[in-house]
């Protein structure tokens, strides 16, 4: 008899979880050591940086990192940051699954919106988040290297 897989959703809060969640969080943010992910992760969450983790059977495959923010264009709003399947488990909907929860969990806390930047390049993840998840592609975003 086949049971299905068990999942759950929480947000990462101690160090150990932290650190099971880095070699995920690398294949995003490829140019990270395990020690500078550690430094501004706890510099971030003094600003209000949180920490997602989706677990299947007890095994992280999805992670989002976001903040509450708040401007005069999209009141207050949750920034996601961060947004990655591990490369073993994409294509089953488990990014789209945090990200829904995210959602919810956002208006729930009173957000007007959820906001993301995606590399210029990212197309097919611009097809994610327009065609599946119906966000608005609705700036620019630039910056200069100092």
């Amino acid at each position: 008899m086949s049971h299905s897989p068990m999942e759950t959703i929480q947000e990462l809060i101690n160090k150990e979880q932290w650190v099971e969640a880095f070699p995920i969080m690398k294949q995003l943010r490829t140019d990270l050591t395990q020690e500078t992910y550690l430094e501004l992760l706890e510099e971030m969450r003094k600003d209000g940086y949180s920490l997602f983790a989706l677990y299947k059977d007890n095994q992280i495959v999805s992670l989002a990192g976001l903040s509450w923010r708040v401007n005069f264009y999209n009141k207050r709003h949750v920034f996601v940051y961060d947004l990655v399947t591990d490369h073993a488990h994409r294509s089953y909907g488990y990014g789209e699954k945090l990200l829904s929860y995210i959602h919810n969990w956002a208006k729930e806390n009173g957000a007007a919106y959820v906001a993301l930047e995606s590399g210029i390049q990212r197309n097919h993840a611009h097809r994610f988040y327009e065609n599946k998840l119906d966000y608005d592609k609705w700036c620019y975003s630039f910056r200069k290297t100092l």
